[in-house]
């Protein structure tokens, strides 16, 4: 029975999230400020009132539109880069320039736009699968009977009268009038696993004590909770905007930029920084060592889009897209946003509830030990028999939690061995329950068991003082191991006797800790070893938090309380968040503030919520999750929607963004410092030259050939050990790496230029020539870049343990065989190539080897560093 137990860790009510400290309205002046009454609102003022007051209706339930998903896309900072550049190209009338960049920003923008509504839509559906009637009591006129019928939820007042049955979700913020064994489930609000016991007598007004809750107040129901068991009648007090639902939601604020977004800001500023910064450079140069003027800015221009990464904004929407649709497809797990797939994959630590997370929201029997300590069946199926008893002879519904895992830990015959007499339902007061039965083969005499709180029950058991302390002790030490607690005791009674609840033998203790969720433990092993820490932050008891945690195999370095929380510094709490596995007794706030703390730590941090109590948190989470049963606002704002509360879903959804933040991390490493290299050498060149290094439209489509390699990446496969850590797209770690690799190729850039000095006795005898042989030697330098760095086991690039050629080797081969033919092609000769002698081809596999030796050996010295300081 609900309560009925020594307290009851994760029972006790938390703090309620909103404070009230006004006196409560009875319920006449609740009918007086609503101009209402008992029997109802009539068609005519219910329809005043809904053109007066507007439509019950969920914040911003409604999804943006395609064209403002569109308008959004077009704000990423990659995109503003190539707009910026292709604007330079329309001034410059470089026009092919600027329409090709202009494709790739509407391709981009398009695709971006259109997964994010395909799924809005789903969503979308998943609201319609809520119920969305209620039963409302109203009147055609003054002097007609009240009629009950269903209306939809949106049409509801207030003033209306409702009526509430078992598994009904409160359609707004009522006000009880009458009800029968109600229990609502509050946890959308509050954060609280048990259902609570809500009543509508007056008396019960009182019993909530200036500063808690309006939450606890049990005779009021508020909207995004349902009816556990019981039904009621009751007024609506308050609708739509200005239900506590509303006031919970617009509490929430903006979301902060999420670590997708602040790595795609960093490396967007590299490269807003460089495309700036080439143009004057390659002009200013040019002017003082070549007396060239702006004939020489498409040149300027062309490198600097050469430096640039078009194909960018294409391949990451591509690799999220993908990744997304394979997670709808395969997983049942719809994002919403698709940069939150990288975020999920950079993720390190993610905040979880206990119950119907780590365990499912019921608890399951786990030892019954008699007064010594030592394991006793007999007391289980004391236990069980008054549970039996209870339910048939107080006519009760239905089972509670506590006493259905008591009746499903035994076997029928137990329970019907035993012949009822009477009952005593559980009082809340006196914290116990009691059945008389007949005591089987002793005609007259009947057998009382007594079951409840451990207090309650040693108070009414015959023990001398020590014995009675010695057992309190034995009670609470299973109470702080995480258990629930229930004492049995037990007396016999002759026949006809008022059965007395005193002077009884104490049988022993029955323990119950939570069920734990079946996948959790193989789910948990699987994001420990990709790298992801856990953290759970409840409302429950430190106690049985911690209970769950070491039964399911998380290592607990440390429980916090959120009285212990409130007195931390910002700075006190980040640094002890990382240490810390358990967070107990949480409120909104406390989650919220612990998500900051562990996000001010350096870490990505994803958060797991399904209560309008875990929106602050979920929002301000560089990742929100939520399941599809989730509170509906909750749901609406959550990046990732799963199919249900299991972290095996998470688990998936975590190797999805790691194979596309990979890639994309694989496409940025090799194509910047690829396009660095180039740039270095044409800077070089161009100064060294009578002539320009290259024609503005030899640099354009060599660029877009390397582009157009380089989506290959949104299709490759990472190897299985670039999914077991983190994939963050580090700024300063990128541009160490560009910097490094670039300055690489720049050398092999470079030694082409003294091949090409050697092969054609003079660079400056033949400028076509010149053109054809560096435009050839850059397309397979970045061939053997795609192919050499994509080996790498580190950031997110492929092992060296590889299988067949995966796109990304086929792409180069391609790539290769456009440098080797295209200069002897006619497209060739309309881009001012020409063919090449042999003996260039032979100096250029020398450095080519010489290079790939090069290139090798760096990529081995930057996976040490990365290992070392991993």
């Amino acid at each position: 029975m609900r309560g009925a137990g020594t307290e009851v860790p994760g029972e006790s009510g938390r703090p309620a999230p909103t404070p009230s400290t006004t006196p409560t309205p009875t319920l006449l002046e609740v009918f007086r400020r609503l101009d209402a009454g008992p029997r109802g609102l009539t068609e005519g003022e219910a329809e005043e009132r809904l053109a007066r007051v507007g439509e019950n209706r969920v914040p911003d339930a409604r999804d943006p539109s395609w064209a403002r998903l569109f308008a959004r896309s077009a704000r990423d900072p990659f995109t503003a880069v190539l707009l910026c550049l292709g604007l330079v190209s329309a001034a410059v009338h470089a026009w092919g320039t600027a329409s090709v960049i202009l494709l790739l920003v509407v391709v981009s923008c398009v695709l971006r736009a259109s997964g994010e509504h395909r799924a809005d839509r789903s969503t979308a559906g998943l609201r319609r699968l809520v119920a969305t009637t209620v039963t409302v009591q109203r009147r055609a006129d003054e002097d007609t009977a009240p009629a009950t019928r269903e209306i939809p939820v949106e049409e509801l007042v207030p003033g209306d009268v409702v009526r509430l049955g078992p598994g009904d979700l409160i359609p707004a913020d009522v006000r009880l009038l009458r009800s029968a064994g109600l229990t609502v489930h509050q946890a959308a609000l509050t954060g609280e696993s048990a259902p609570v016991r809500k009543s509508a007598a007056e008396s019960d007004t009182t019993d909530s004590a200036a500063g808690t809750g309006d939450f606890q107040h049990p005779h009021l129901c508020f909207q995004g909770t349902s009816v556990a068991a019981g039904s009621a009648t009751a007024v609506v007090t308050a609708t739509g905007a200005d239900t506590r639902f509303a006031a919970a939601y617009r509490r929430t604020g903006k979301p902060p930029a999420t670590t997708f977004e602040r790595s795609v800001q960093g490396v967007s500023w590299i490269l807003i920084r460089f495309a700036l910064l080439t143009p004057p450079l390659v002009l200013m140069a040019n002017a003082a060592l070549r007396g060239r003027g702006l004939e020489t800015l498409p040149f300027a221009v062309a490198v600097a889009v050469g430096l640039t990464p078009e194909m960018l904004p294409v391949l990451v929407t591509t690799c999220l897209a993908r990744g997304a649709a394979r997670l709808a497809r395969t997983h049942d797990v719809i994002v919403r946003r698709l940069p939150a797939l990288h975020d999920i994959g950079a993720m390190d630590v993610l905040c979880v509830d206990k119950t119907g997370t780590l365990t499912q929201d019921r608890p399951v029997v786990d030892r019954a030990l008699d007064a010594e300590g030592h394991d006793d069946p007999g007391v289980l199926r004391w236990a069980a028999a008054a549970a039996w008893w209870s339910l048939q002879l107080a006519d009760l519904p239905a089972p509670d939690a506590l006493d259905e895992a008591l009746l499903t830990a035994v076997d029928e015959d137990t329970l019907t061995s035993y012949d009822g007499v009477t009952a005593l339902p559980f009082d809340p007061g006196r914290r116990l329950a009691t059945v008389v039965v007949r005591t089987p083969g002793r005609l007259g005499t009947h057998t009382l068991i007594t079951k409840g709180a451990a207090e309650a029950v040693l108070e009414r058991c015959a023990l001398s003082d020590e014995e009675r302390a010695r057992l309190r002790a034995l009670a609470a030490a299973q109470a702080a191991d995480g258990l629930r607690v229930l004492a049995v005791a037990t007396a016999e009674r002759p026949a006809g006797v008022r059965p007395q609840e005193r002077g009884l033998t104490f049988r022993g203790l029955v323990t119950l800790r939570d069920e734990l969720a079946p996948t959790a433990a193989e789910a948990l092993a699987g994001l420990a070893a990709r790298g992801v820490t856990v953290k759970v932050l409840t409302g429950d008891h430190p106690g049985t938090a911690a209970r769950a945690c070491r039964d399911l195999g998380i290592p607990v370095d440390g429980v916090l309380t959120a009285d212990r929380l409130d007195t931390l510094t910002d700075a006190e709490l980040t640094d002890l968040a990382g240490r810390t596995t358990v967070f107990a007794r949480c409120t909104p706030d406390h989650k919220t503030r612990i998500t900051r703390a562990l996000q001010t730590g350096g870490h990505t941090v994803g958060f797991l919520g399904d209560g309008v109590n875990d929106l602050p948190a979920l929002r301000t989470a560089d990742v929100g999750l939520a399941p599809r049963d989730a509170a509906g606002v909750t749901r609406d704002n959550a990046d990732l929607v799963l199919a249900g509360k299991d972290l095996t879903a998470i688990g998936h959804a975590v190797a999805a963004g790691r194979h596309a933040g990979g890639n994309i991390a694989s496409y940025l490493r090799i194509t910047l410092s690829s396009n660095l290299g180039n740039v270095i050498a044409m800077l070089s060149a161009g100064l060294l030259l009578p002539f320009l290094p290259m024609l503005p439209a030899q640099v354009l489509v060599q660029n877009l050939c390397f582009d157009a390699a380089q989506l290959a990446f949104a299709y490759d496969r990472p190897a299985p050990s670039a999914l077991r850590r983190p994939t963050v797209l580090d700024p300063r770690a990128l541009l160490r790496f560009i910097v490094g690799f670039g300055a690489l190729n720049a050398v092999a850039d470079l030694a082409t230029f003294g091949v090409l000095a050697f092969a054609l006795r003079g660079p400056g005898d033949d400028e076509a020539l010149f053109h054809s042989g560096w435009f050839t030697e850059n397309l397979l330098t970045q061939a053997v870049v795609m192919v050499l760095l994509s080996l790498g086991v580190r950031g997110g690039l492929r092992g060296t343990r590889d299988r067949r050629p995966g796109p990304v080797t086929w792409s180069a081969a391609a790539l290769a065989a456009t440098g080797l033919f295209l200069p002897m092609s006619p497209l060739g000769t309309l881009l001012g190539l020409s063919p090449l002698p042999g003996v260039y081809y032979g100096l250029l596999a020398a450095v080519l080897a010489l290079y790939a030796v090069g290139l090798t050996a760096a990529r081995a010295h930057h996976e040490h560093r990365s290992r070392t300081a991993g």
